[in-house]
């Protein structure tokens, strides 16, 4: 699709201008941006019911995900003055040494130039997607859910008059303007224009776009989430993060899908634990440990441990030592959100040590793996593979280094 080809042709120059953008700039579009979108909020919603008279078929959630009002209109603009308000990463030095030669070596960070964002029914993505790229000096090319196809398209329209106000390119962003698949599987193939891909939706649609992108895709197909409850662990602590992890919202990427239980601790804890789940409504799916200390407990299946179940369903297991925990979640884990709840610092360190998780936690929550909580302000997204970035990603995740040298004269021998 020619379309395609000129919106990245577009992007790639617009990324030029962007990249050398003052911070000044930056955020100035950024707060017309959030003006503008509370200044339009019966023109955003009028666009959203045109989506929503299309949302047949879709789940309540997804209906839900899809819905724009006037409270998230305005926390979307909310989302965006809180970027305004984080530190610029471009153009910092983050390391400076020298070298015998008298050479003074440094890192600087930089934007990572064009980036397409595809994603599902989410208006709100648009926004904040669109906000940190910009402040982050990054262009970017924007593929959203057909089933939101209006929303965006007039929340993108807003964002390119807001760009033009302070003279940068409307083309910083962009958004496909066709419905068809076609558009997105030829995004995919422009690698002498775009730098990464990040998907953000169900497994399904990010192994899609990995099978079939040229591009660097950042990747976060799961959240396989555990929360190991040590020998050692207080109870009432241990029983209230649990049920917060599993309870408060369990169809998100850092709901706990699985409770490992020490053996020692197994017969105190488990009885109390599952009352309180059971009373929220979770069903428990059990080893045949747990089911021995705790009855009417579904017995738990194989492919039950490592499955994301998004919903009020929690597999647990009783294991010998914080080996097999690590071990276990080693094995089922896919590299998200993990916990320890222990009053052992030793078993603490190697816990954090050893999982090979993007997020590890002591004693607290795994709802905790989100960029605005853990103070990075909106998140693009939570990356589950290590290159170039791991965990939450916020506006340092959006740039890259280079390095930058000082001389006097210096020649190689």
């Amino acid at each position: 699709m020619s379309v395609v080809l000129e919106i990245a042709k577009k992007a790639k120059a617009a990324s030029y201008a962007i990249a050398k953008a003052d911070t000044k700039i930056k955020n100035k579009a950024l707060q017309y941006i959030a003006n503008i979108l509370e200044e339009n909020i019966k023109k955003l919603i009028e666009a959203n019911k045109k989506d929503l008279k299309g949302a047949k078929g879709l789940s309540k959630a997804m209906v839900d995900r899809l819905t724009l009002n006037e409270k998230r209109i305005a926390e979307m603009s909310q989302g965006i003055r809180e970027i305004i308000a984080l530190n610029d990463p471009v153009g910092e030095v983050t390391k400076m040494w020298k070298r015998p030669n008298g050479l003074i070596v440094g890192k600087m960070r930089i934007p990572l130039g064009v980036i397409g964002i595809i994603y599902e029914a989410r208006p709100n993505v648009t926004a904040d997607a669109a906000a940190l790229c910009l402040k982050s000096g990054n262009s970017v090319i924007l593929r959203g859910g057909k089933e939101a196809f209006y929303s965006n398209m007039a929340i993108v329209k807003i964002i390119s008059e807001a760009l033009d106000k302070v003279g940068l390119p409307q083309s910083v962003v962009q958004i496909i303007p066709v419905k068809e698949r076609e558009a997105m599987i030829e995004l995919l193939k422009l690698e002498d224009y775009i730098d990464v891909i990040i998907p953000r939706g169900g497994e399904g649609l990010i192994r899609f776009v990995v099978e079939n992108s040229k591009i660097p895709v950042i990747k976060h197909y799961k959240g396989v989430c555990h929360i190991f409850v040590d020998e050692t662990a207080d109870i009432g602590m241990a029983t209230n993060i649990c049920f917060n992890a599993k309870v408060q919202r369990p169809g998100v990427c850092n709901a706990m899908e699985t409770l490992l239980v020490h053996k020692n601790i197994a017969k105190d804890f488990l009885p109390v634990v599952v009352k309180k789940l059971k009373s929220a409504g979770v069903e428990i799916r059990g080893c045949e440990k747990t089911r021995k200390i705790v009855k009417d407990v579904v017995k738990a299946k194989e492919t039950d441990f490592g499955y994301e179940f998004l919903d009020l369903i929690l597999a647990v297991k009783v294991v010998e030592d914080i080996e097999e925990a690590i071990e276990h979640i080693n094995k089922y884990g896919s590299l998200h959100t993990e916990s320890i709840i222990t009053k052992d610092y030793s078993n603490a360190q190697k816990f954090l040590r050893e999982v090979n998780s993007s997020t590890v936690l002591v004693n607290a929550s795994t709802r905790f793996s989100d960029g605005f909580q853990l103070g990075l302000g909106a998140e693009i997204g939570i990356s589950t593979t290590k290159l170039h970035a791991f965990g939450p990603m916020g506006l340092e995740e959006l740039t890259t280094t280079k390095f930058i040298i000082y001389g006097e004269g210096q020649i190689r021998e």
